[in-house]
């Protein structure tokens, strides 16, 4: 029997919303999702609806990206406030 192959909604922290964001980026696979880069699909949202969009969806981004690419990712990892945590730590970093 062939195991079942991972769909965009088995992914942890996304829920209809962010799918519905996938869907107007074109992203309709894990396999498609795994080639993407966070920050341009957050930067692209924020052209295509023309509104800033909140940096949690980036946050979010970066969780389903990173589980995309490794099926095995931590469980802390999976989270999109563990994302959320390393931004703001990179945003601290930076301005010392």
């Amino acid at each position: 029997m062939r195991a079942r192959t991972r769909e965009l909604a088995d992914l942890i922290s996304i829920g209809p919303a962010m799918l519905r964001d996938f869907e107007m980026l074109g992203i309709r696979s894990i396999a498609q999702l795994a080639k993407r880069n966070p920050e341009r699909m957050y930067e692209k949202m924020e052209r295509m609806t023309r509104q800033r969009q909140d940096p949690c969806v980036l946050d979010t981004f970066s969780a389903a990206v990173a589980q995309a690419r490794n099926p095995r990712l931590a469980a802390e990892k999976c989270q999109w406030w563990w994302w959320s945590r390393k931004r703001k730590q990179r945003s601290k970093d930076i301005k010392k």
